[in-house]
Parts: C-alpha cells; structure tokens; sequence
C-alpha cells in the first residue's frame, strides 16, 4: 500500500512539474486548438448556408474539414502569422528601437552575439554546435529558416486552396477556370494575403512601441515596471 502511494503521488508530482514547466506551450496550444474548433463549426455552418443560397446539398462537417473553403481560411492565416514572425526575427538582428523591451541594447554586444564555436566542447551544447561545419551554419539560422519554410507552405496551400473556391466560384457563373499562373497574377490572391500581412505588422509595431512607455509586471515582454521609459531594460 506504501508503495503504490508513494507511486501515485511521485506521479502527481511529475504531472504537476511539467504542467509547471510547459504552462504557456500548452495553454497557447489549448487556446488555438479552441479556436480552431470554434473556426471549423462556424465555418462549416456558414458553408452550408451559402450553398443552400445556391440550391446545392449541405455537406456532413467531416467533408468540410477536407474542403478548399476550409483550408483556405485556416492557410491564409497561418500564412501571415510566420510571414510576420520570420520577418521579425531577422528585423531585430540588425535593428533596434530605443526603449523598447522588444529591441536589443543600442550599444555593447549581448549573449545572442556570442560565436558560438567557442562551445563546441561544451557537452551541454547542443548537437550542431558541437559538430560544427554546416550543420552548425545551419543551426546559427534555423529560427528564421523554421518560420521561412512554414510560411512558403502555408502560401502554398492557401493559394492551391484558394484557386480551387476562385475557379468554382467561376464555374458557378459558367465562365472558364483559370490556371496556377493567372491566378498568381490576380489580384484576388494578394489582396488575401496583404489583408492579413498588414495587420500582423501593425500588432508588431504596436507591441514595440507600446512597450516604451507601457508595463507589465511580471511579463518577459515589459520592461521592469521603474524602468525609464529611455532605457532598453530587460
């Protein structure tokens, strides 16, 4: 009995210690699986109702998980989330804002600055930097390459997705589709997609800026809360 009390609460202890330690990952992943959920019921009633407007068949919400309405909505999102992302990361390379607890220092270098070839004996490194060559070249720019290759994805998918409800759409009106190239030169595409890019630098902008003169205590992304506003603090 001892032993299975003391299994159970060296469980609950684990349990606890990675919630603990992976508390803002997971309820980040709570909250956008919610939201998806909320997006695809939504938008899958929202897709019934307009081709009940047509005098089409509703579709079961499995079909509409499949659908190009679907993976248009959720691509063209995702598409302007790690365009932006990807551009601030490599912005704040060689860019600062004075005051700014999103920006670097304006003078002196800092630990993101350090060669990291001067570890390569360090067994607590991680694999690229003890390997060195390429591998570690590759690694020095893996964040920026991360979010370069989810974003050429997700326009992918969102302009294949978005072709397909454009050359229905099409078809609707008894006119001709139209192919990848024309469709790349409309300007239905971009407007889809600076809709969302515009917006994502203005959420951008507004938390460097706002972080100046604005706190909040207890977040990474604030300044300590005396900080003057002057001062890049961190």
């Amino acid at each position: 009995m001892f032993s299975v009390s003391r299994l159970q609460s060296t469980s609950v202890g684990m349990v606890r210690n990675i919630l603990r330690q992976n508390g803002l990952s997971l309820v980040l992943v709570a909250l956008f699986s919610l939201c998806l959920m909320g997006q695809a019921l939504t938008g899958h009633r929202e897709y019934n109702h307009d081709r009940e407007d047509h005098g089409e068949p509703s579709v079961g919400f499995g079909e509409y998980l499949r659908s190009a309405h679907f993976a248009e909505a959720t691509f063209e999102n995702w598409e302007s989330e790690f365009f932006q992302m990807g551009f601030y990361v490599l912005l704040t390379v060689f860019l600062v804002q004075k005051g700014s607890a999103e920006s670097r220092s304006l003078d002196g270098v800092e630990d993101v600055d350090e060669d990291p070839r001067r570890h390569r004996n360090d067994p607590n490194a991680p694999g690229p930097v003890r390997r060195g060559g390429l591998a570690l070249k590759l690694y020095e720019h893996s964040l920026s390459l991360a979010f370069l290759a989810l974003f050429t994805l997700s326009f992918a998918l969102h302009a294949a997705s978005s072709l397909e409800l454009h050359n229905d759409a099409l078809r609707n009106h008894g006119q001709p589709p139209v192919g990848v190239g024309a469709y790349l030169r409309s300007s239905q595409l971009w407007f889809e997609s600076f809709q969302n890019w515009q917006s994502e630098f203005l959420a951008v902008v507004s938390i460097v800026v706002l972080s100046i003169f604005l706190r909040e205590r207890g977040s990474p992304e604030s300044k300590p809360v005396a900080t003057p506003h002057g001062e890049h603090g961190s």
